[in-house]
């Protein structure tokens, strides 16, 4: 279970009972420790929720407290609207499609004046579709990679026109405005390469898993090119 759910489970278990609740029974509800409910009580009392009691004797929360509904200004729904938008035309499928989810989701909890302003500015904020399709393809499979540190196999056609075939450690994806390149380390040239996503002809996600490494990220890829030079990275594409 991640942090987050936790933390909602274990608030709307404090909401429920009037009485105070000990920490082995949070944490007989929750199948976690009482080491980790210490730890999720401090996290709910820094970020303002109000929380009686103390280790040892039970939590309660203080009475009268409610949760506020999710509420947004106008400038923040403007960015929720953008920044989906941009993901819908530069993104990949899937993730198009987990932006107009989570639009939804957000509209359904919006005021009738605010769903109204949000409905306005669809009008007039558009985002031009001139790089989705080929320049965002595999991007799922990509993903997938980094998310669980397996290695990809790509046929790729160099700048040359020449074919190449790569394994590679799939670090991270970036965006140039109009082309998507993924940032991996080569087995080939045991070194950092960028590869134009347009380029790829096609992608496997292997079974093999390639080891953690501190000193090879995304990370510390973009501090060594930052170290050469001040601009952004557009160099390197894989040769």
């Amino acid at each position: 279970m991640r942090k987050a759910e936790r933390l909602f489970q274990l608030l709307t278990l404090l909401r429920s009972r009037r009485r105070v609740i000990t920490a082995q029974m949070l944490a007989e509800c929750l199948e976690v420790s009482e080491r980790t409910i210490y730890r999720d009580i401090q996290a709910l009392s820094l970020s303002g929720v109000p929380i009686e009691g103390e280790a040892g004797v039970g939590y309660r929360l203080k009475p009268g407290f409610t949760l506020p509904p999710i509420m947004f200004d106008q400038d923040e729904l403007e960015a929720l609207l953008l920044g989906a938008r941009m993901v819908q035309r530069w993104g990949d499928s899937e993730l198009g499609k987990a932006a107009t989810s989570s639009l939804d989701k957000i509209r359904a909890t919006l005021p009738d004046p605010a769903h109204d302003a949000h409905l306005r500015s669809s009008e007039w904020m558009l985002v031009p579709d001139f790089s989705h399709g080929e320049n965002a393809r595999f991007g799922d499979l990509i993903r997938a990679g980094v998310r669980e540190q397996k290695i990809l196999h790509i046929d790729y056609r160099r700048a040359d026109g020449e074919p190449s075939q790569r394994r590679l450690w799939p670090l991270g994806m970036v965006y140039w405005g109009t082309v998507w390149t993924l940032v991996g380390w080569c087995e080939l040239r045991s070194d950092y390469r960028q590869f134009r996503l347009d380029r790829i002809s096609q992608l496997q996600l292997l079974d093999d898993v390639y080891p953690q490494h501190s000193e090879i990220s995304l990370q510390n890829y973009l501090a060594s090119i930052c170290e050469v030079s001040k601009s952004p990275p557009v160099s390197k594409i894989s040769d």
